[in-house]
């Protein structure tokens, strides 16, 4: 059965010899150049942080190819240095750890401007984790800051054990709808730089909501409030979820605190329903607020009566991509 790791691009070196190699990738005939350009491509290596992507086990080929195209569209933004973690599955007869390195450089929207990036991939038996740990801090680069981002975790005691990482990463990322549910509340270390990938591909909706809504007086928005509610399809279960908690930290921002505190709740999307996502405020006195969006056609709209006259007003919508998830999530 073909892994991840096979299915990722690069040269297989042993890992004794990573260092070497990635010496190697970027020697050239400063002569000739790049593309007519001249130099080497090493004076375009600027990177400005390490990327370590950790692949969980139940991650399928095409998907963890897909996310290392995102992390290197994310780094012709950012410059990075790209460390790919794929475990292999306790109880194989393989214990020996391998090794891929992988290079590319972007140009810019002018002739001039180009940018480097490398990228190491590790695949490893989950039972020699601590040696990986050890490579791991050898293979990044010391004195940039490390991210670390986790996709399709599974175990949350598993990733639990990679301390080293936990500990020396400026952020660690972790995709909420693709992860067992326990890592939403799991103690982790260092909660401060805890970031999910949901939360921050929301951060579009969270920017139209917030502006519609703050053309009106917080007392406004929270004086006779009943309820709030999200209704989402089940694509978007973990969107309506995060987006449902982001209201209610805001509404009690704006006073929804007191002991006729509105009722919050999610509901399934109706079968043959296409909106992706719906949110509603009733009110006592017959007010009301209602946002809904078609993220596959990209629009929104939104109706209330908060005091004063009905407004009906269109929008565009949509979630950020995974890479520009990624910058979000590490620079917010």
């Amino acid at each position: 059965m073909t892994s991840v790791f096979d299915t990722l691009p690069g040269l297989e070196v042993p890992v004794g010899g990573i260092a070497q190699s990635l010496a190697r990738l970027w020697e050239g005939d400063p002569a000739a150049g790049s593309a007519g350009r001249p130099g080497a491509p090493s004076e375009y290596r600027a990177s400005q942080m390490n990327l370590v992507l950790h692949i969980g086990l139940p991650t399928i080929p095409d998907d963890g190819v897909a996310q290392f195209n995102a992390a290197l569209r994310f780094t012709q933004r950012y410059p990075a240095r790209i460390l790919v973690l794929c475990p292999r599955a306790e109880g194989g007869a393989d214990l020996t750890m391998r090794a891929k390195i992988y290079s590319e450089c972007f140009i810019g929207e002018s002739h001039r401007e180009m940018s480097c990036i490398e990228a190491v991939m590790l695949s490893y038996p989950q039972e020699h984790r601590e040696f990986l740990e050890d490579q791991v801090s050898i293979i990044v680069e010391a004195d940039l800051p490390i991210y670390y981002w986790v996709h399709r975790m599974s175990q949350v005691n598993k990733i639990a054990t990679y301390q080293w990482l936990l500990r020396n990463s400026k952020r660690f990322l972790l995709d909420t709808a693709v992860s067992t549910p326990e890592a939403r509340t799991y103690a982790w270390p260092r909660p401060d730089g805890f970031r999910d990938l949901v939360h921050a591909r929301l951060l579009p909706v969270r920017q139209s909501i917030g502006q519609f809504l703050s053309a009106f007086a917080p007392e406004t928005i929270t004086r006779g409030l009943k309820s709030a509610i999200l209704i989402c399809q089940p694509a978007y279960a973990a969107e309506g979820r995060v987006l449902l908690e982001w209201t209610r930290a805001r509404l009690e921002a704006c006073g929804a605190t007191d002991s006729a505190a509105p009722a919050y709740e999610t509901r399934p999307a109706a079968t043959g329903a296409t909106l992706s996502l719906e949110m509603a405020f009733t009110y006592t006195d017959g007010r009301y607020f209602h946002w809904c969006a078609d993220f596959t056609r990209g629009r929104a709209v939104f109706e209330s009566d908060l005091g004063g006259c009905r407004q009906m007003l269109p929008m565009t919508a949509g979630l950020l991509t995974t890479e520009a998830a990624l910058g979000e999530a590490i620079f917010s």
